[in-house]
């Protein structure tokens, strides 16, 4: 058996296809959650967080969402994503990003209404509790902490290619590194180790018709999968080929199970 080791680095590339993918997720995650982040308290006046906001394409809409009076305030590790997100909040005065880590952000405990991480666990295999924990604290009393995850393991694309194994190799990459893409299944456990009291915890099935030209997750980590030696060049070749010819199909579609779970820290 191999052994397993934890990574801190994060594995995929910030290139342009990778911020056209967070502008999508980011409009997506609007239009499926809105029951949840409502629940949550993302409102005008809210103070938000976004914890791991990548280019800031989630924190520009909740931005929008807060309002003038509503502080939203990003935190990523890679000082390249918090440069992205600082031009996307530009047309936002009270929005802002700076660089910290998910489980020491540099943010003022207490502050916020909602504390936001998305995507964010299941690439760090090891330092999950210990970042949920930090989220609640940066909640003020009665404020709530949102995650959203994945089960990554049951993620399908149709029509399916068997050229585009991609996924197996991704799945096989993150586990070498102690990550746990299905982390999506344990957000309520964080949560409640965490101190808070869980609101919900449900499952979002998300089918997407997948744009022409959009690689996702998987390829965006081709390069750190060849540098670890879970892929090769060749692997990178069949890959680009077998994505080439999703992109004329008539339809290509993803469907993937992401969780949503609200912990409410107490009064």
């Amino acid at each position: 058996m191999d052994a397993v080791t934890t990574r801190m680095d994060y594995a995929l590339a910030l290139s342009e296809e990778e911020a056209a993918r967070y502008r999508l997720m980011a409009e997506e995650a609007a239009a499926q959650e809105a029951e949840e982040w409502a629940a949550a308290g993302i409102a005008p006046s809210a103070a938000v967080a976004d914890v791991g906001c990548g280019p800031g394409a989630v924190l520009a809409v909740l931005a929008e969402r807060v309002g003038p009076t509503g502080p939203a305030m990003g935190v990523d590790r890679d000082p390249g994503a918090v440069h992205l997100a600082e031009r996307a909040v530009l047309g936002f005065p009270q929005a802002s990003a700076h660089v910290g880590d998910a489980d020491d952000t540099g943010l003022p405990p207490g502050a916020f209404d909602v504390v936001m991480c998305r995507h964010v666990l299941a690439h760090n295999g090891g330092r999950e509790q210990r970042i949920v924990r930090h989220l609640a604290e940066l909640a003020r009393p009665g404020g709530a902490v949102y995650l959203v995850d994945v089960d990554m393991a049951q993620l399908r694309f149709m029509p399916s290619d068997p050229a585009l194994d991609i996924h197996d190799y991704y799945l096989r990459f993150h586990a070498l590194r102690g990550n746990d893409l299905s982390v999506g299944l344990e957000l309520g456990h964080l949560l409640t180790r965490a101190g808070l009291d869980v609101e919900r915890h449900r499952c979002l099935e998300t089918v997407v018709r997948w744009p022409a030209g959009v690689r996702g997750p998987q390829w965006a980590a081709r390069e750190a999968m060849v540098e670890d030696g879970v892929a090769t060049y060749d692997d990178l070749a069949r890959w680009d080929a077998a994505f080439e010819r999703r992109d004329h199909e008539a339809e290509a579609w993803m469907f993937v199970p992401v969780y949503v779970a609200i912990g409410r820290r107490p009064s």
